[in-house]
């Protein structure tokens, strides 16, 4: 029944976020994506009373390490999901959250126009039709000279990114050149997460369809237990893999926007 459910049904985040909240709070991969932003965001120069954008915010979770990350930096949010911000609200307090759909050619950024400092878009790319016109938008809310740190999934596509809208998946090569034709000098672009990270993405893929009824009753129910177990199991490896190796899973860049010309 799954593959029969259209694209515009699979990207429904209102109700993926409703689905697998709790999942995505305990996903070992996802804290080490936003440990790896929080590293990137350092090296960079981030700290004081920056303004942290991040795009693609989620329900909270990367902001909410932000925070305790850059506990003096002011924070703003932006998400297509009204779920997704309504349960950042409530996760970090003190940052500003806003709906909005930033493949909008007419979206005004309002009081954000060139605001951020530093920005950070984790695992938002591979969902799109047409990256390249959202990265351009993006830059309305960038101040110039920006520093953005990008996370997007490399390696094999599991039954599971499938079934939650991922279109591609990206290589530093595919993900350098699309930051360099939307306005950003990319100045790092690899990869990280090898061995445990790959293991961890290789399990998820053999378990196949049956991780989509996993982790959505992660929260609960018989049917979560072995995502529990394979979640516990791998989070302390993820502190041996290796950050900028070219065996890993995960892809990640830092860029600089240019500004608009």
């Amino acid at each position: 029944m799954m593959a029969s459910r259209s694209l515009a049904e699979h990207d429904d985040w209102e109700q993926h976020w409703l689905d697998y909240s709790a999942a995505a709070a305990q996903n070992p991969a996802q804290q080490y994506r936003r440990k790896i932003v929080c590293q990137l965001l350092k090296r960079s120069g981030c700290s004081g009373a920056a303004h942290i954008l991040d795009i693609g915010s989620g329900q909270g979770d990367l902001a909410l390490d932000l925070r305790e990350a850059f506990p003096c930096a002011e924070l703003a949010g932006l998400e297509l999901s009204a779920a997704g911000v309504a349960e950042a609200v409530r996760k970090v307090l003190g940052a500003r959250f806003l709906q909005c759909d930033l493949l909008d050619p007419a979206g005004d950024p309002g009081p954000l126009r060139c605001w951020a400092e530093y920005a950070v878009c984790a695992e938002v790319l591979e969902h799109l039709d047409d990256p390249a016109s959202f990265l351009k938008h993006v830059g309305r809310y960038l101040a110039p000279g920006c520093t953005l740190v990008v996370t997007v999934p490399g390696g094999p596509q599991s039954a599971f990114d499938r079934h939650i809208g991922h279109r591609q998946h990206f290589s530093p090569a595919m993900l350098r050149g699309l930051l360099e034709n939307c306005g950003f000098k990319a100045y790092h672009a690899t990869t990280a997460g090898f061995p445990f990270f790959n293991l961890y993405r290789m399990a998820v893929i053999l378990r196949g369809d049956r991780l989509i009824a996993d982790v959505r009753s992660c929260a609960g129910g018989p049917s979560s237990t072995l995502a529990r177990v394979v979640m516990s199991a791998f989070r302390p490896l993820f502190s041996l893999n290796l950050l900028g190796s070219s065996l890993g899973w995960q892809t990640f860049a830092t860029a600089r926007w240019r500004g608009n010309t």
